[in-house]
């Protein structure tokens, strides 16, 4: 049996026609020779009645007297509504269907309300349904425990109910339909030259996804990388295949045509730099430093220590705790408000010589001057101020040839 998982999101199930492109998607597949499984999310976003975020919003009055198990219960409802109407749907267009919610679906989650974690899936019913010819419909972002209480899975948790049904039914492929026509090299509302990209890999999509790209959740990913299954991103309105997300073993074959080693730009902004050393009182101490931002739930990222000073970026709604707090320790803190984190992004990058200095040279061009850097295997990031970002990710994007 060929089984192929579709994950369709909010504002593919928001309108009429988005769902009849949705139905148009699943016939496809069958007239394929697929076994369908459909998993969806919550109809719509904030301010529509059934999304996820509306449903958070109508707690807000009574935040302290929030029951997390309760919270949860109320927020799995947009999927199931969700999951319900379009179970009906397809039997109107004469395709079989059945409706699983999370528990019918097997899906085993641990006790962490608001953000648990896929412990296990007990396919069972779900096969018995494709075996009978039927499409199965699951709802997304939600789970049970072994005792039975109803969990969801946190942000992008539609996509990694997806991909988890995926690796447990050893699918052939998983989609995910949204409102984009797959991957972009970069933001196109910045970067006006932006393209599709056909083809990425699961530790590339990861950075981007990680790095501020909405495309799917990082979690998703890892979970089809660790079961070697193919995403595709794609999307509702269109029958283009969209972005295939696999092995990086295709690159051999792209080499051959084209050597490109950044596959694409991501950003995130609402980003403060802290630059810490010591005084006169209190010499510089990196482990107080950070065990005292811990403490206190700050986390930090673009972490950079020498025996004179810490510099590190937190979330600027986090500056001032942290300023204050380090103060306390009579330690010396200069703050850089308003910076952004430009990634460059791409498998290819890994032990090429001279992506640095395109790098730096290309800044230096346009007089973006570069707060900080770091890199790992698949990226490359630069702080810089956010007035400068929309520049830096140009230039960068023409630099590195994505636009061709």
């Amino acid at each position: 049996m060929r089984i192929i998982v579709q994950k369709f999101g909010g504002t593919s199930l928001s309108t009429s026609q988005a769902k009849e492109r949705v139905i148009h998607h699943i016939k496809r597949e069958r007239d394929n020779g697929y076994a369908v499984v459909v998993v969806v999310s919550a109809i719509g976003r904030r301010g529509e009645p059934y999304a996820t975020d509306t449903l958070l919003d109508q707690l807000s009055p009574f935040e302290s007297f929030i029951d997390l198990k309760e919270r949860d219960m109320l927020l799995s409802c947009g999927e199931t509504i969700s999951a319900a109407l379009l179970g009906a749907q397809i039997r109107a267009a004469g395709m079989p269907a059945v409706v699983f919610n999370g528990a019918q679906a097997g899906i085993e989650t641990d006790e962490d309300y608001g953000s648990a974690k896929i412990v296990a899936i007990h396919p069972e019913k779900i096969i018995g349904a494709l075996k009978n010819g039927q499409v199965v419909v699951v709802t997304g972002f939600q789970g049970v425990t072994k005792q039975g209480e109803v969990t969801t899975l946190g942000r992008g948790g539609s996509d990694t109910s997806a991909t988890a049904l995926g690796a447990a039914l050893q699918a052939e492929i998983v989609d995910i339909y949204t409102d984009v026509n797959g991957v972009l090299t970069a933001d196109p509302k910045l970067v006006s030259d932006a393209r599709q990209i056909v083809q990425v890999s699961y530790a590339e999509i990861c950075h981007m996804a990680r790095e501020g790209a909405k495309v799917v959740h990082p979690r998703a990913v890892e979970i089809a990388q660790q079961a070697r299954i193919p995403v595709r991103v794609r999307s509702t309105f269109s029958d283009d295949e969209g972005t295939l997300v696999q092995d990086s073993e295709w690159r051999h074959n792209e080499h051959a045509v084209l050597d490109r080693h950044v596959t694409g730009i991501a950003y995130a902004t609402g980003i403060t730099q802290l630059v810490v050393s010591g005084t006169e009182d209190r010499p510089h101490d990196p482990q107080l430093i950070f065990e005292c931002l811990a403490a206190h739930g700050i986390s930090v990222d673009f972490i950079n220590v020498t025996a004179q000073q810490s510099l590190f970026t937190v979330q600027q709604t986090q500056a001032e705790l942290a300023l204050k707090l380090l103060t306390e320790h009579k330690l010396q803190v200069k703050l850089e408000l308003d910076c952004a984190k430009v990634s460059i992004i791409g498998g290819g990058m890994n032990g090429q010589p001279g992506v640095m200095a395109r790098i730096v040279a290309a800044l230096h061009k346009e007089s973006i001057p570069i707060l900080q850097s770091a890199d790992s295997n698949a990226a490359i990031w630069v702080l810089v101020k956010e007035q400068n970002m929309a520049a830096a990710l140009t230039c960068l994007h023409s630099t590195f040839d994505l636009n061709r």
